[in-house]
């Protein structure tokens, strides 16, 4: 038993568009440096100042103009797709902002902090007839597309349990956004949002979850251990801990075999087929440089939707995306 090769597209050879950063943070960078060597060009970022946009393009994207206003930057006529890349509390009005100027976007996971919030994005996008992705860029990856042909051709005997965890030392020393309830912070949003994605997509959806963790002094979530069920009866035993680094693995188990993926299982990682003896079957390399270079690829499916008339993505619905917000609520809320 062998696995398959990725269908990955290249990033190298899709359709060219013109991307307008909204936010100049850390995921902003990182996405404009995923970009580099792809089709796809970074041809304005907006800021609150134009100082700090000034900067941002002076360090990722010496060819994009620089915006001290996301008005601005929504309305620069050379942007094709706006990625909104500001905090989860922000996600609402910056992608209604960048959808009512006409533009396509790409909002950073979770689409947005409440499912009401993140069904009124989707609701927006349809309205105006503009593409809209959260940016789960898991979802992308090419050892992901393998781990989705080896669940559609049966290899595994069918899924029986997924295993995944994500938990990173934030907090209490870490970003204050984390810490601060107005700022929708928590482990849920920032971290825990990648186990229960995985496990969405490795059961075929999720029917039901339960929960137990711990809140912060200040009533967010600090970490939780979730349980879920999937529609064909497969569950998930999934945790997240923004105050512990915890080893950040996943794998996807079948009475015939099991994936095993290596942390981090949600960046470009090594992934074993490991039979029902033990023995490993084969191995996919993950290559360690790679890390958030993997962006690219959902800037990829961007670009492959938009160019073909599409308003959304098969990989990464909408409907997924405000399911997974729903769900994630429900969970947080059963801690107060």
């Amino acid at each position: 038993m062998k696995l398959p090769p990725p269908r990955t597209p290249d990033p190298a050879t899709a359709p060219p568009l013109r991307w307008g950063l909204l936010g100049a943070g850390w995921i902003a960078g990182e996405m404009a440096d995923a970009l580099e060597g792809t089709a796809q060009q970074v041809v304005a970022v907006g800021s609150r100042s134009r100082e700090r946009a000034e900067d941002f393009v002076a360090r990722h994207a010496p060819n994009a103009s620089a915006h001290g206003d996301y008005a601005e930057l929504v309305a620069d006529p050379e942007v094709d797709v706006v990625h909104v890349a500001t905090p989860h509390s922000e996600h609402l009005e910056h992608a209604l902002l960048a959808i009512r100027a006409g533009k396509h976007v790409l909002v950073e996971k979770p689409l947005a902090p409440t499912p009401e919030e993140a069904q009124q994005i989707a609701d927006a996008a349809r309205e105006a007839g503009v593409f809209c992705m959260e940016a789960m860029w898991t979802r992308f990856l090419p050892h992901v597309d393998v781990l989705r042909q080896v669940l559609e051709a049966g290899l595994l005997g069918g899924v029986s349990t997924v295993l995944a965890d994500h938990g990173q030392l934030l907090w209490p020393d870490g970003p204050q956004r984390l810490a601060d309830p107005d700022l929708a912070g928590g482990a849920m949003l920032d971290l825990g949002i990648y186990p229960l994605s995985f496990a969405s997509l490795v059961l075929g959806g999720i029917t039901a979850a339960t929960g137990l963790g711990t809140l912060t002094d200040r009533g967010v979530d600090r970490r939780m251990a979730y349980a879920v069920q999937g529609p064909d009866g497969g569950v998930g035993a999934l945790s997240t801990d923004m105050s512990a680094l915890t080893p950040t693995t996943a794998s996807v188990n079948g009475p015939w075999a099991r994936l095993e993926l290596e942390a981090d299982f949600y960046t470009p990682t090594t992934m074993h087929l490991v039979g029902a003896d033990g023995v490993v079957l084969d191995t996919m390399t993950g290559d360690p440089m790679e890390l958030h270079r993997g962006l690219r690829h959902e800037a990829t499916e961007v670009a492959l939707r938009v160019t073909a008339g599409e308003l959304e993505s098969p990989v990464m619905p909408l409907a997924e995306s405000v399911r997974i917000v729903q769900l994630m609520q429900e969970l947080v809320s059963s801690l107060r």
